[in-house]
Order: C-alpha cells, then structure tokens, then sequence
C-alpha cells in the first residue's frame, strides 16, 4: 500500500510565522561562506535550490555573533552590517518559492572549540576542553556576559534587516550555551549558576536580549539536545524544566535531539543508528510544552509521516537527505517518492569534506551539491549513443545524468545492476544503499535507459565499436594477496559472503581484514546470521577507512553484538583449523574458527580498462574502482562528471 504524504503538507506557525509544510531543513555547516563571512553566491544558490524543491523552511547554519566567539569557525558573523547584502540575497531568493528563512545564531561552542589558536575556549566554568583534557576553558566573567548580551541583541538586529524571518537559538550537543544549562558543566555559584534556575538565566537573558534586537513579535525557535546520553548529563526529565522555563519566557518552538560531543554519533548519526534515530525524545517535549516541535535524526520521507501523524512533533528536519535530494518536498508533494534519491548517512562527502579537508560539503550521492550552478546537467545539442560498462555506482550514475542530458544510453553489467554495492547492501543497517539501488532501477526506467544484467561485454563486441561514448566503470576485484591457505576450501571472499548466506556455512567465523567492508559483514554475522566472528586486523585500530563518528558507532555496534577484535596482528597463514596471525611482539598464535572470511580489500579490475585504452582511446572515459579502489561516492562523482564530459 503506497503511504500518503498528505501530513507532510498542511500549514503550521512558529509564533506570527506561518510556514506552508512541516518539512524544515536542518541548520548545518556548509563552509561556503566568504572569508569575511558573508554569504557566497555558491551558498546561495545551495539554499535557493532547497527553497525550490519544496522545503517549508530553512534553517541557515555556522552563524557565530562574532568571530572572536567562533573560535576558529569558517561561518557567518553578525557583528556588521555588511552581513546584510548577501543574506538579503539568499533570503530574496529562498522566499520567492514560498519558503521561509531562519538563520541559527550561536555564541560559540564554548570547550568543544575545534581550534583554539593559543588562547583557551570560552566556558560557563573551568571545564576541560573536549579534544585534550590538559587544557582548562576560559570561564565567563560576568563582565564578559554582559558583552555577549549586547552583541545578541545588535546580531539579532541585522537578522532582521536581512530579512530573516526568525532566529534559532543554537544551545545542543553540549555548545556554549548548553554549557550553562548543564550541572555536569556549569559550576557557577553566582547569578548564572548553582540552581536549576540560575543555570538557565543565560539562556533566558540571551531570549530577552533577541527581543530586545529584533522585537518581541520576532518568532525564536530554540534548539536544545534533551538526553545528553552521558553519566551525569542531562536527562528527558531535566530538560522538561528548562522546556517549561523557555516556553514562559517568550521562545516559540524548540528544535530537539539527543547527544552531545562524548556521543559523537548522535550530533552526526550514521547508518549503524538507523532511521528516526533521536525521536524518542517527543513524547517528553511534549509533555513539558504545548509549543511547536521540531525533530531531527535521520528521518526517511516514511518516518517523517509517522512522527507528524503522532502529533509528538510538530515539524521534521531533514539535514543530510536535503542535502541528497533538494527537491524532497515536491517529490512527495506530487506523490513520488520512488523518486527521492536516498542519503546513504555515509557522513563521507558532507561532514567528510569539511571535517578532513576544511573543504565546502558535497553529497556522496548527489555531486551537483554545493556547485549548483556550476555543474548543472543541461541538454546537449547533438546527442550521443552511450555504452556504459558496469553497473556499480559509477556506471548507474554515469547512465541517469548521460540519459538526463540527452543521450541514447545502454547499460550493461555482468551480474545484477548495483554492482558490487549490492554486498553491503543485505545488511540490515544499511537499507539506505539498497533504497539507493533501488533509486537508480527506477530513475534509469523511467528515463529510458536500456540495462542488459548478466551481460558481459568483449573488447569485440560490435556495441562498442558502434557507440559514439563508453563509459568504462567496471569496478574492482578482490585484492589476491600470497598468504598460504588463502585459496582453501574453508576461504569465502566477503563479497560472496554477503550475496550468497548459504555459503556461510561455519559457526565461528574468523574475518581477515578490519576495515568498514569486513567489520560490517561481522556485524552481520552476529546480527542477522546467528554465528560468531572474530577480526582480525593488522594496523592497531578496525575501521580507519571510515570518518570517526562512522568508526565509532560501528565498534559500539560490533560490541553490543559480541564481535571479538584482533587488533596489530598480521596474517601468516589460513589452514584447515582457522587462521596462524603474528602479533605485534613477534609472537605466532593461532586463532580457531570453522570458516574464514577474506575481506583484504579491492584492487581495481583493469582487463576491461587496458583493453579500451588499446582500442577506442579516444571515445572511452574511465571511472570508479576500474581507475583506483575508492568509496561508492568517488564512483558516483566520476559518473557524473563523465556524464558532463560527453557533448
């Protein structure tokens, strides 16, 4: 039975705001604002996009009320007038689709600043800075707060002179503000804490210094984390109070969650969490306030209409599928949600760029994120037959944005289309990649694309010589490493394992190899097929090849389920009674099991490649794992790119 979205799609007010569906977007850092930190035309654009595709409100991001504040962040800082011009753009622009615009305002993170550069963080006490205990936080003077409290209220004045039109109060995952809510982190015994009362006079000192700026009839949402998840944090009972307080003193909705920095997983959920991750939290928000709620955490188009039909939140926030797909909102509003490409919560391309590369965000699934403008897949003139070989990542994306711009485009792929995707997808905690293959069934159907599977194509073959672009995406191989015993009986390469169960057949499985692809199919193991495994890895850590907060949601996992962990230690030798390892002292041991999984990674599949280079050079492009073993979203990009590249 197809689930009517109807819900998704009736009106709702945030104090004299009224906005025209409950679908928000989340407020996050994008790190495309200019040095100076205004709003860039790349930014714009980014937003507009969303405004576009039917989002009822946006919630802009990284606004700091100073860069003093923002200790080291890439953001926007209202603290001049020059903020005006470009966020009048963006506001312009975003509400000519009948969207409306918040921007969050924080006064900074307090002791989990990232940088610090020489001088300690700000505090609401003496704390310890998240990322080195050694190093003691700068606690407010009250000098100092009162300063805090002028530039709230000249911030909250140019936000509405740019035509904002409300502000959200950043105070969760344990920021500044956060820091004087929370005992565990305010130990003030003067006006600003000791008692529950006390603790929350900054927050509402910074609501009367908002009205004070922008009048009392501009709408404040507030965002506050309700469950801290930490020995001594905040509890859903705790935060109740400061809900009721909130409420009383002028604030008009509240964006809730869960989390804080010492539970990374939940400020960036990845997939081991699953859908609809932190709204558990509702039904104590509610209890406390008769005020609009909003709720993120991973919501899937189907949650989203769960939640708003369970009258426990008011609004869903959409962060990175908005990021996937900008046109969610109209997607679902003409009933298609077949057509919604899925966020994979990879956390790779988004939080990944700005995290390891302080580059702006992109998506893993959708390239065109963050470049608008610049790689917009329009018509060609003069369209093309193209023959994409391999139907991976890379090869589906390759075949959709070719088929969009125009092209005659036939796909052909030697097993099931999905490609070696298909292997992680049979775990149950990442449904999200086989809603993605799914996706791209649909899209390619729909757009007319012909896909041959189980076809496998020879450097002969007349299709190739007739085309006029191949798309060569061919994929990888497993790496075929010279370790005695590897080809045994008792030896089952990951991949199989994940598509073929049935030839699973030991209890105690031994996997050889800790990254993502070995440490997932372990946990699976454990979870769905009822067996043990051990892993065994070489470096002194499983799942480096994965962004932190990945890494630490999957070892939590894999220790929840009993997965045990053989760390620093090298395979020797595979035989009959499981697997001979030397440890990092030298010493040779042998770990028991009945079968071994050999997940040693992926080394690119050239025979395809060296062939077309041979032959049709001049007509070929290459992409994904044929190229260099990467992640699905390098290939999806390289797809799109390619698609891009052929005129």
């Amino acid at each position: 039975m197809k689930m009517n979205y109807d819900s998704l799609f009736t009106p709702f007010s945030i104090g004299n705001c009224e906005i025209k569906n409950r679908i928000v977007m989340s407020a996050m850092g994008t790190l495309m604002s200019n040095r100076d930190g205004t709003f860039s035309e790349d930014e714009i654009a980014y937003f507009e996009a969303r405004a576009k595709g039917g989002t009822g409100m946006i919630i802009v991001g990284q606004g700091y009320l100073t860069a003093d504040l923002g200790q080291g962040v890439l953001g926007h800082y209202w603290d001049h007038y020059h903020m005006v011009p470009s966020a009048r753009a963006l506001t312009n622009r975003c509400k000519a689709y009948g969207c409306k615009v918040f921007t969050q305002l924080s006064c900074g993170t307090g002791r989990n600043a990232n940088e610090i550069h020489g001088k300690p963080p700000y505090s609401s006490s003496e704390n310890t800075w998240v990322w080195d205990p050694n190093v003691k936080c700068h606690a407010l003077t009250l000098e100092e707060i009162q300063e805090i409290m002028k530039q709230w209220e000249y911030s909250a004045g140019l936000v509405r002179d740019a035509g904002f039109d409300g502000i959200e109060v950043h105070a969760h995952v344990g920021y500044l503000i956060d820091q004087f809510l929370s005992p565990i982190w305010n130990h003030r015994t003067d006006e600003y804490g000791g008692t529950p009362e006390k603790n929350v006079k900054f927050a509402t000192d910074i609501v009367d210094a908002i009205h004070r700026g922008a009048g009392n009839d501009f709408p404040i949402i507030f965002r506050l984390s309700l469950d801290h998840r930490i020995p001594g944090g905040r509890t859903l009972e705790d935060s109740k109070v400061i809900l009721k307080v909130l409420a009383e003193h002028g604030v008009d909705a509240f964006d809730i969650d869960a989390g804080c920095y010492e539970t990374i997983k939940y400020v960036y959920p990845p997939m081991y969490m699953g859908a609809a991750s932190m709204e558990y939290i509702c039904k104590s928000a509610r209890e406390a306030t008769d005020k609009p709620l909003l709720n993120a955490g991973s919501h899937t188009p189907e949650t989203a209409v769960n939640l708003i039909e369970s009258g426990d939140a008011d609004f869903v926030i959409f962060g990175r599928q908005l990021i996937a797909d900008p046109d969610i909102g109209n997607k679902l509003l003409n009933n298609h949600p077949e057509d919604v490409r899925p966020c994979m919560r990879c956390n790779e391309e988004c939080i990944g760029r700005i995290l390891r590369y302080r580059s702006k965000l992109s998506c893993a699934v959708n390239p065109a994120t963050g470049d608008e403008n610049a790689m917009k897949l329009t018509k060609v003139e003069n369209p093309k037959n193209v023959v994409v070989i391999g139907g991976g990542p890379g090869g589906m994306e390759a075949a959709r944005a070719c088929a969009i711009r125009g092209h005659k485009v036939k796909l052909y792929e030697r097993n099931v289309l999905g490609g070696t995707l298909n292997a992680p997808a049979t775990a149950d905690f990442k449904i999200q990649i086989r809603k993605l293959i799914e996706y791209y069934r649909v899209q390619l159907k729909k757009l007319g694309v012909e896909v041959y599977d189980h076809t496998e194509l020879s450097i002969d073959d007349p299709i190739l010589a007739e085309a006029d672009a191949i798309v060569c995406a061919t994929g990888s191989k497993p790496l075929n490493l010279p370790i005695p015993g590897i080809d045994g009986a008792n030896v089952l390469g990951v991949i199989d394992a994940h598509l073929k169960p049935e030839l699973v057949t030991g209890q105690n499985l031994i996997v050889c190899g800790g990254g993502m692809s070995g440490c997932d199919f372990a946990l699976e193991a454990m979870t769905t097929l009822g067996r043990k495994a051990t892993v065994i890895e070489m470096r002194k850590d499983v799942a480096t090849d994965v962004i932190m907060m990945n890494q630490v949601s999957l070892k939590e996992c894999m220790a929840e389920a009993g997965v045990t962990l053989r760390c620093n230690c090298r395979v020797k030798e595979i035989n009959a009674k499981g697997v001979v390892v030397v440890n990092q002292d030298g010493v040779e041991e042998l770990i028991e099991g009945d079968q071994v999984i050999s997940a040693f990674g992926q080394t690119p599949d050239k025979e395809m490649v060296d062939k077309l280079r041979e032959k049709y050079f001049k007509k070929s492009v290459f992409i994904g794992d044929c190229v260099k073993a990467a992640k699905s979203g390098d290939a999806i990009r390289g797809g799109y790119c390619a698609a891009l590249s052929i005129n």
